[in-house]
């Protein structure tokens, strides 16, 4: 399993009944795969970066997709351009693959509400090793469902993106500089959406004449 497949099964098992953004767990998602696609050697980070490296991503086929939308000349792409291309409406791509695969059921009880319908993940061997990653207090996966709010009770002190808190450290530089920018993308949609929130609240109100 993938971290960006953990981190949606988290998601559910963590937070059942709660209504999530697709568009931060979009980021979130192609975070992680970005994190995946590092540690594999699939790509390397030249400051904030992406150069392809000389390895294949290996055996998850979104994670392959992932590695071959990668651009492969001067300039690359940065780490932060990369998120808001890989990851528009990817939270979505990612409940339909685990739910093809057998991952995902929608039961009659209450699970976390995906404005895609209500889900949770099936009993399954990977279900229990997202579980057991997230157990082991992974710095990698608790710093990436941080920045979505959810958050284990021994580290608490991991504040999501939009409170503006300092981004988590897993003390290897290419990682942090993901987690980064993850943080940072998160923060700055919540800013538009408030500030499209202004705007109509505006434009009603001249619609009321106020």
């Amino acid at each position: 399993m993938t971290t960006a497949r953990d981190l949606m099964i988290i998601a559910m098992v963590m937070e059942p009944g709660r209504s999530v953004e697709h568009g931060d767990f979009s980021l979130a998602v192609a975070g992680a795969e970005m994190i995946d696609l590092i540690r594999a050697g699939a790509v390397t980070l030249d400051g904030d970066h992406i150069v392809p490296g000389g390895r294949p991503a290996a055996g998850d086929a979104l994670l392959d997709q992932a590695a071959q939308s990668l651009g492969h000349e001067q300039p690359y792409e940065s780490v932060d351009d990369w998120l808001w291309r890989r990851g528009r409406g990817l939270s979505t791509t990612y409940l339909g693959a685990l739910e093809a695969d057998g991952l995902l059921s929608r039961p009659r009880r209450r699970g976390v509400t995906f404005r895609a319908g209500r889900v949770e993940p099936a009993d399954s061997p990977a279900r229990r090793d997202a579980v057991d990653r997230w157990a082991s207090g992974e710095p990698v996966l608790a710093a990436l469902a941080a920045a979505v709010r959810i958050r284990r009770e021994d580290t608490a002190d991991l504040a999501g993106s939009a409170s503006g808190a300092d981004v988590p450290s897993t003390g290897d530089d290419a990682v942090d500089t993901v987690l980064a920018a993850v943080y940072g993308a998160l923060t700055e949609l919540q800013a538009l959406r408030q500030r499209r929130a202004i705007e109509q609240a505006a434009f009603d109100n001249i619609w009321r004449g106020q």
